[in-house]
């Protein structure tokens, strides 16, 4: 590429510049009007004659100069103009950034505002010899220029320029040099005037101080991260197996964020409160047999962790659980605490920050992922601009070349399958078999749901022998092995039709999965809320219920521990030893998604009746990044067909939210307005619903006097009125409708911004075809008048013999 001119500015001084030091001042003002005298001064060096090397090239005709040429093939002028346009020489001065941010750095400093050069006489104007300033500067002017950005940057508070180093186009030891360079020293930081520059000794303990928390709030972020089981491992997935597999990872990242904040609010106002003024117990506390980690039972009952061992008083004194099912009278002051009505508010104000945090979720990732409305230019953005040139360390290099070509094979992969489409009969026959596989598919989920049904009632006509409580393990081993099985057969059938694209089968295979998980789940609600209430009349089903929930939790995660070992470390040892294949297993997508998504409805599930089911959610969740992770590196090997998951976290929220979150809604609904809670245990022992807490409170406030009657108006009209609710339904699922079309638009828009940009490309070709045929008309013009001018100038006699000749 041609070399940029080199301007070099030279103004005549005045007399009164001359023994005068450069200020700041007088720099504002050279860099506020640099761009005018460079026009300036490249105007007239125009005028005195800027020499174009000729080239010799004919021109067959005008339709021609409107087609694009190669740089090679431009004249001297045309490369000149084509090197100076601002998109190609962005970046490749040091010395104009240094100065350009030079300028910035005196604009924050001095707000006032100067007039600018331009308006007065050369004469007038302040020298410019001093400085040297060039458009191509040398090392001795860049070193003249970092120090005057150095000085001004001394000039900035802490966070401008801080701000200002961060936005500089340079590379990382630069920056660090400068600020280095720019911080203050303990030694300049003086007292206050006159006392000798001293430094002060409350200033010094104030910076060591302000050092010392900062070291410290450092030292704090680094050990975070260092705990965090996703802080390097999940780049290494995504090198290695690309983003189909990472997107599971991520997934279960979330589900560890929404566990979190829900456990949150249930330890502040439900357990908290709890532990602080514990109930009596009814009896001797049990003895633990190691056996209630599986079952949930034995010492475990009487806990916080469980229903009914939360009081029906109002906290605010000693008071124990009375057995008669008769509420604690509470002490007159204080300040009361409606242990009732805290434990359905939290449930209810927990579950409405879930649904929000869900939608807004969804939403974000939906943007993200349907936004930008065409892939054309990916692969040479991903060749091209996808490293990271601030990775100095050999690992973190290595996994980065890993994502860049797993990325590229995932690209090439879905542009391959868009230019292959398959034929009318194949398509027919692919129709054909994917039905065939559906109605096996749907076959199996009903059995399985029909299973599960027949085994539950089996488990109530047989109720457990006294002291078994390891028969209380069957029916979630059944279910278990259930949900582990039929995907695998699912997974057998799948192999019957043949798929183009591998994103589709994983499509199909969560959505069979799910069909499944629905129908076992919808059957076991049914049990516990339909059958178990009625059977379990007189004693806590609440207990029962919760503690089956934690049953189901623990015997998931066992057999997904089993299904780990058995299912890819024994298949790889067989594989590897004995059929003497290279081949390893592939991480099934669709089946471990979905276990996460059942596992995180069987909690949601539970919050109601065992509100420490999300700290069990938690435990299992980290354990199985773990256990996965490790399968996953040292079992699995990456798909044979690469695909990109660009929407797949944004399905995995959508199956999350409407099924799962809606479906667990739903059950906790029903047994708030329409199930009776047990009169021997629980906060709502003496109620006929749980949602009668609500109105016992409101009666309560209407007979304390009139401060509070605005509550049990709120109660009456935003609570009880069914209005309300639909009102939030209707302004919930607006919100979502709105963010969809803001994201069609977004993409409508960039469609736009895209193919003006190419209108502005071709003006650009056309304006500089132009330019190149008006330069070579001058030349030819040029050409003509020389060779006239030299005929004109030869002497006559040489004419006369050319004539005779």
């Amino acid at each position: 590429m041609a070399q940029p001119l080199a301007f070099i500015l030279d103004v005549p001084e005045t007399p009164g510049d001359q023994g005068r030091d450069p200020s700041p001042y007088d720099e504002s003002e050279v860099h506020d009007s640099f761009q005018q005298l460079i026009q300036e001064q490249s105007q007239c060096a125009a005028q005195e004659g800027l020499e174009l090397q000729q080239r010799e090239r004919e021109v067959t005709g005008s339709s021609q100069q409107t087609l694009w040429r190669p740089e090679g093939t431009q004249s001297t002028a045309t490369l000149r103009i084509l090197a100076s346009m601002p998109s190609r020489t962005i970046g490749r001065s040091r010395g104009a950034i240094i100065s350009q941010y030079y300028n910035r750095t005196v604009q924050l400093r001095r707000r006032s505002s100067r007039p600018l050069l331009g308006n007065f006489v050369h004469s007038a104007r302040p020298s410019l010899r001093l400085y040297d300033l060039e458009l191509d500067p040398t090392a001795r002017e860049e070193e003249e220029k970092q120090s005057l950005l150095v000085k001004e940057l001394q000039s900035l508070a802490v966070a401008q320029r801080d701000h200002m180093l961060r936005g500089m186009p340079l590379s990382l030891a630069e920056k660090r040099s400068l600020r280095e360079k720019s911080r203050t020293p303990r030694g300049k930081w003086r007292g206050q005037p006159g006392s000798g520059g001293v430094c002060s000794c409350c200033g010094r303990l104030r910076y060591a101080c302000v050092l010392a928390l900062h070291s410290l709030g450092l030292a704090l972020l680094s050990a975070l991260q260092a705990l965090m089981p996703w802080r390097y491992a999940l780049k290494r997935i995504g090198g290695q197996f690309g983003s189909s597999v990472l997107s599971y990872f991520l997934f279960l990242k979330t589900l560890l964020a929404f566990n979190a904040l829900l456990l949150l609010l249930l330890v502040a106002f439900i357990m908290g409160p709890q532990v602080a003024f514990p109930p009596a117990l009814p009896g001797p506390a049990p003895v633990c047999t190691g056996l209630e980690l599986l079952t949930g039972a034995g010492c475990f009952t009487h806990t916080v962790m469980y229903y009914g061992h939360y009081s029906n008083a109002t906290l605010n004194q000693p008071c124990g659980s009375p057995l008669d099912g008769s509420q604690c009278t509470p002490r007159v002051g204080g300040l009361p605490y409606n242990m009732p009505l805290a434990y359905l508010s939290t449930v209810g104000v927990s579950f409405f920050i879930t649904c929000i945090t869900l939608v807004y979720s969804m939403a974000h990732s939906f943007g993200e992922s349907y936004r930008v409305g065409s892939t054309s230019g990916i692969h040479a953005i991903t060749v091209f601009c996808s490293w990271d040139y601030k990775v100095t360390q050999k690992r973190a290099s290595r996994l980065q070349q890993d994502n860049i070509r797993t990325r590229l094979k995932e690209l090439l992969a879905e542009w391959q399958l868009r230019h292959s489409p398959r034929s009318v009969c194949g398509r027919l026959r692919q129709a054909a078999v994917l039905g065939l596989v559906w109605l096996l598919c749907l076959g199996t989920a009903l059995a399985c749901a029909v299973a599960v049904h027949v085994f539950s009632e089996f488990m109530i006509q047989s109720p457990e022998a006294v002291g078994q409580e390891a028969v209380l393990l069957v029916l979630p081993l059944v279910v278990g092995l259930l949900n582990l099985g039929a995907p695998y057969l699912c997974r057998v059938l799948a192999a019957l039709e043949p798929h183009d694209s591998p994103v589709l089968e994983v499509y199909v295979a969560i959505c069979r999965n799910l069909i499944l998980k629905l129908a076992i789940l919808g059957t076991l609600c049914y049990h516990w809320l339909g059958r178990r209430v009625g059977v379990l009349q007189g004693q806590c089903w609440e207990d029962f219920v919760g503690q089956e929930l934690y049953r189901f939790l623990v015997m998931d995660f066992v057999l997904m521990l089993l299904d780990t070992l058995f299912g890819e470390l024994v298949w790889r040892i067989i594989s590897e030893k004995k059929l003497k294949r290279r081949r390893k297993p592939e991480f099934d997508i669709a089946r471990n998604v979905l276990e996460l998504i059942y596992g995180q409805t069987l909690t949601w599930l539970g919050v109601l009746f065992s509100p420490l089911l999300p700290a069990v959610q938690i435990i299992k969740l980290l354990l199985v990044f773990y256990v996965k992770k490790t399968s996953l590196l040292a079992n699995c090997q990456a798909p044979r067909r690469p695909w990109l998951a660009s929407h797949m976290s944004t399905v995995f929220l959508t199956l999350l939210c409407f099924p799962a979150f809606l479906g667990a809604a739903v059950f906790l609904c029903y047994a708030v307005w329409q199930v009776k809670p047990s009169s021997t245990c629980g906060p709502f022992r003496t109620l006929d619903t749980m949602y009668e807490a609500g109105r016992v409170w409101v009666r309560h406030l209407e007979a304390a006097g009139p401060r509070v009657s605005w509550l049990p108006w709120v109660h009456r009209y935003l609570v009880e009125n069914t209005f309300f609710v639909f009102l939030v339904s209707a302004l919930l699922l607006a919100v979502i409708y709105l963010n969809i079309q803001v994201v069609r638009g977004q993409r409508k828009v960039i469609c736009l911004l895209k193919e003006q940009i190419s209108n502005e490309g071709e003006d650009k070709i056309f304006l500089i075809n132009k330019l190149h045929s008006i330069y070579e008309r001058k030349e030819r013009e040029e050409r003509s008048r020389v060779g006239t001018t030299e005929e004109a100038a030869a002497p006559p006699a040489l004419l006369t013999d050319e004539q005779d000749a």
